[in-house]
């Protein structure tokens, strides 16, 4: 019964869609209230009916109900409540309930802004005829609510890899930013459909923009620290083509913050604001399609049915290519309210998008690059970390250096001699703090001393900016320099991790030890064990350095149902650095001439780690910080 009202409510949630698209087009025009109401009540209709069907959606998970294809693909009756839940976006077929559900409730919310009827009516249009779109390809391809006739007793059992707290929030996080970018993207094709790209329009999207780009920045990082921690290599970031999927989009929502703040304050750029909305959800459709079409192999990728694939291309086409092609027709006619000296705030903020950009490009690039190739049978290629990193890091120097600067350049026209005390300040503080890291770490690098200190700038400049302005600042404005300063401290973690990692790998049985860093990591014992739904075998290791003793259990886990084995690293974290240790497959060895079973035990320093997660929390949180500063200020309050 659940099911069937499931699906009976996506049925009704389509219809509420192409209900809201042709009342909103056909309310354009003025002296047609009543189309508009009709809209505006459709869209609140497919926000309670796609709610509905998620909901039921949720019930059929946390129940068993394995008469339904995606609950005995993903679950399982022994596997706990949390990941039962997850297991309900933890696929391909679910996590499109998710994408639309998203769509449907920032088009109901939207209706609480204040805005033009014939804006609000392309709004609408818009967001229908993605709802549209997005329903079809569901209920036509990755019906969530297909039946199985006769019901299994139990399931197949979700992926061992996404039964993890981090994967259960990942992919509403990320989703709040891939679909956040759809309301953007509507907001700018109603804004070039009815002339209206102005300061009013950008005070309207900039929320969503801030929603958005929040969103996304607290998913990346998410995903990140899980494939840190859970996939057992202790990276952060592999450059694989679904990671470079979230970053495209999330460099140009970046670009579109920076630029949208001069099109609302200045009227200038207005051709620029619109051109990084409709390219940063471009990119988002363009993740989406990347990971359900096939065409890559993806620990992050739902499916490998290339018909999927071929439908989301096709909204692609139809979308993306719209929204350009309306771009190319309407841009001619975008004026800027306000002129601009080359030395000035807004030349440096559209440099700082030309590079965001550049970056985007360059990793779509190297993307699908090697997709392309294999697609004409031209051969195989991989391009991974060395191309991005050679290609990338060039660009984001002069990017840090810049930000650096921005703040402290004059709107319309700067004068440098006006500001070259301040930056001379900024300047000796960064020298005198690598100067300490050059005392105290003697052996450092170049390289590490360079990086730290673009880290440093970053920091530096932003705390001088915000000294400086401290009595006017706002929330808005408190929120911007709290992921400047976010950044900088990710880098600094990034540059110390990577530069600094030591791993060491050894057989040991209970009592050997080796070392790694300064940590010294002991194997005590090894046991069996079980789990709700997987058996295991937990190494107790020790690990010490100077007077500090950590007790640390890794595990490798054997998940029955679903035949997969996992490796759950056991990480003591510090601001210092981390100890990361991972147990591998037993091993015969060789020991004064007899043999005897021991552990694969590998041991990892990561210094300065734990910034990037720091890092990237002040970002995200600095995102929010301005989202509910503008949104004090939209209400009038200070």
């Amino acid at each position: 019964m659940i099911a069937e009202l499931g699906h009976f409510a996506l049925i009704l949630s389509l219809f509420c869609a192409a209900l809201q698209m042709a009342a909103g087009w056909k309310s354009r025009k003025d002296g047609m209230d009543a189309w508009l109401l009709v809209a505006r009540r459709a869209a609140v209709f497919q926000c309670a009916t796609i709610t509905t069907a998620f909901a039921a959606l949720i019930y059929a998970f946390v129940v068993s109900d394995f008469s339904l294809a995606l609950v005995v693909n993903n679950s399982h009756t022994l596997k706990p409540l949390l990941y039962k839940i997850a297991g309900t976006w933890g696929n391909h077929e679910g996590s499109m309930v998710l994408w639309v559900l998203i769509l449907a409730l920032f088009g109901a919310l939207s209706l609480r802004q204040a805005m033009p009827n014939t804006m609000r009516a392309m709004l609408l249009t818009v967001q229908g005829m993605q709802g549209v779109g997005i329903l079809a390809f569901i209920l036509f391809t990755s019906n969530p609510f297909a039946r199985l006739n006769p019901a299994p007793a139990d399931g197949m059992d979700l992926n061992p890899l996404l039964q993890d707290p981090g994967l259960a929030f990942h992919p509403p996080l990320l989703y709040l930013g891939y679909v956040g970018f759809s309301i953007v993207f509507s907001f700018a094709c109603a804004g070039l459909l009815t002339n209206a790209i102005n300061r009013d329009w950008a005070a309207l999207v900039r929320p969503w923009v801030l929603a958005a780009w929040s969103g996304l920045s607290a998913g990346i990082a998410l995903g990140s620290w899980w494939a840190y921690y859970e996939l057992g290599w202790g990276g952060f970031w592999f450059w694989d083509p679904v990671e470079n999927a979230s970053l495209m989009p999330w460099l140009c929502g970046t670009a579109l913050l920076h630029s949208i703040i001069i099109t609302r304050h200045r009227g200038a750029l207005p051709r620029w604001s619109v051109l990084l909305a409709l390219l940063a959800y471009t990119f988002s459709l363009l993740g989406t399609f990347l990971v359900r079409s096939g065409v890559l192999t993806s620990v992050h990728a739902f499916a490998t049915d290339p018909s999927r694939g071929l439908f989301i291309l096709g909204l692609l086409a139809v979308f993306a290519g719209g929204g350009f092609l309306l771009y190319a027709l309407r841009a001619p006619d975008l004026k800027s309210d306000a002129g601009f000296k080359p030395v000035s705030r807004e030349s440096a903020l559209v440099l700082n998008n030309l590079i965001l950009t550049a970056m985007a490009a360059t990793i779509l690039v190297g993307t699908l690059y090697p997709m392309i190739l294999s697609s004409l049978n031209a051969g195989q290629i991989s391009v991974g970390p060395p191309f991005f990193n050679a290609t990338i890091l060039p660009l984001a120097v002069p990017l840090i250096l810049l930000m650096g600067v921005g703040p402290f350049l004059a709107w319309k026209k700067a004068d440098l001699m006006a500001i070259r005390g301040q930056l001379i300040t900024a300047s000796a503080i960064t020298a005198v703090i690598v100067g300490l890291i050059i005392a105290i770490q003697t052996e450092t690098s170049f390289i590490v001393l360079g990086g730290f200190a673009l880290g440093l700038w970053a920091i530096v400049t932003t705390l001088a900016d915000t000294w400086a302005y401290r009595a006017k600042l706002t929330l808005s404005g408190w929120g911007m320099r709290l992921a400047h300063i976010g950044l900088g401290v990710a880098v600094i973690g990034i540059v110390g991790t990577t530069l600094w990692k030591i791993e060491t790998a050894q057989i040991l049985k209970p009592g050997e030890h080796l070392t790694a860093g300064r940590w010294t990591i002991t194997l005590d014992s090894v046991d069996a064990g079980f789990g709700p739904n997987y058996s295991t075998i937990m190494a107790h290791v020790t690990a010490r350095a100077g007077n500090t003793s950590i007790a640390l259990s890794p595990e490798r886990r054997y998940y029955p149902v679903g035949g997969m084995a996992t490796t759950e690293a056991a990480i003591r974290t510090s601001l210092r650095d981390d100890i990361y240790v991972v147990l591998g497959q037993q091993d015969t060895i060789d020991q004064s001439g007899g043999q005897g079973n021991g552990w694969i035990v590998r041991a990892t320093t990561h210094p300065l780690v734990a910034l990037i997660w720091g890092g990237f929390a002040m970002i995200a949180a600095g995102g929010l910080c301005a989202l509910f500063g503008q949104r004090r200020k939209d209400k009038g309050g200070s």
